[in-house]
């Protein structure tokens, strides 16, 4: 199978407007959840807001812009018909023209004249956004692709109803403390919003063009659940979905479950989901998997875009060498038999990580990266 590589990461975050302030804050670990007035009077009023954009579409050009330059890209510097554009997106403000207007509006400001569409496939769109995408390089279809997630907090009524479905935190007492990934006291995920954009090609192109390759895309995997049910994720409990996800990425990359280092987890601070993750991951990995971390735990849970950022983030570990921790994990969930990374930083060879999304209608994703 043809390599593909990444050359360009953008990320805008509630922790930081560029991939390098995001990645401080995730270092850090310091929780962004706040009160957001834009949810005043509302059961659950705080979210993980980006202050200073408006919609999930500009949230998700910002982080194009950077990526492309981070890619070296000069302007005018490609042939914009090889170039194509693919973003996943949830339901954020907007529904169907927002989703469809984030790629629109990337693909004008690239100048990119390729295949340009829009992913929805919950809270794994971005993941399976940068797979499809990937697909398309190896096919021949595009020569780069501009390629991720970006998503909103939803409107009042949106947010009204994910809290009456109890998906959401009720930590209004504490919203700094509320995503809470894996520990024993979780009780639902924040809502947050970003975006994550990563630059693809294949891995012999960007070395002819000398380009800084930060990591190689090896495996993708995805799966439904075949069971949705209205107003629920559709995860199976026992996770045989992610399941299903995970090992397809393997078989993908031709990599075994010994070869990863690092797995970044979807952990939405879900009481069900969390668990159904943790068992598939023992199942795939034959006992404890690789050192794990959650980043919502600090930016919340961006919908439609958080497998994108989460994506990001893991080609960011693979190039510092670094996990970052899990904030709010005072306690794991003694059903939850993982090495998850806390506290501060952990600083060890990465050669190979995986990333993992799933979501509402029972959708995940996974994509395996490797080191270049």
């Amino acid at each position: 199978m043809t390599d593909i590589a990444v050359t360009g990461i953008g990320l805008v975050t509630p922790a930081g407007r560029t991939a390098e302030c995001t990645w401080d804050g995730l270092l850090d670990g310091v929780p962004t959840a706040a009160r957001d007035v834009r949810l005043a009077g509302l059961p659950v009023d705080f979210s993980c807001r980006v202050t200073g954009f408006e919609g999930p579409a500009r949230l998700g050009l910002a982080a194009a812009r950077e990526a492309v330059a981070d890619a070296s890209w000069p302007e005018g510097g490609w042939e914009g018909a090889r170039v194509a554009v693919v973003l996943g997106t949830g339901c954020g403000p907007g529904g169907g023209a927002a989703r469809g207007v984030s790629a629109a509006e990337v693909s004008t400001e690239l100048g990119a004249l390729g295949p340009s569409f829009v992913t929805s496939g919950g809270c794994a769109s971005g993941a399976t956004a940068i797979g499809v995408a990937r697909d398309l390089l190896r096919a021949g279809t595009c020569d780069v692709a501009v390629a991720g997630g970006c998503d909103g907090v939803p409107g009042r009524a949106a947010a009204a109803g994910l809290g009456r479905a109890g998906s959401l935190s009720s930590r209004t007492f504490d919203p700094a403390g509320a995503s809470r990934p894996f520990d024993a006291e979780r009780d639902g995920f924040v809502l947050g919003e970003g975006a994550g954009v990563l630059v693809l090609e294949r891995l012999a192109d960007a070395r002819a063009r000398r380009a800084r390759v930060r990591a190689v895309l090896s495996g993708y995997g995805a799966s439904a659940e075949a069971r949705c049910v209205p107003g629920q994720a559709g995860v199976d409990p026992q996770g045989r979905g992610v399941e299903r996800a995970v090992r397809a990425a393997f078989a993908d990359a031709g990599l075994a479950p010994e070869d990863v280092d690092h797995v970044n987890a979807h952990g939405s601070g879900g009481a069900l989901d969390d668990l159904a993750e943790a068992r598939a991951l023992r199942r795939v990995f034959r006992g404890t998997p690789p050192p794990v971390t959650a980043v919502k735990s600090v930016l919340g849970h961006a919908g439609g875009g958080a497998a994108a950022v989460e994506a990001a983030c893991t080609v960011l570990t693979l190039q510092h060498q670094a996990i970052p921790p899990t904030a709010n994990l005072d306690r794991l969930d003694p059903e939850i038999e993982l090495d998850v990374v806390v506290k501060s930083p952990r600083r060890r060879p990465v050669r190979a990580a995986l990333s993992t999304s799933f979501g509402l209608g029972g959708h995940s994703a996974a994509l395996l990266f490797r080191t270049p």
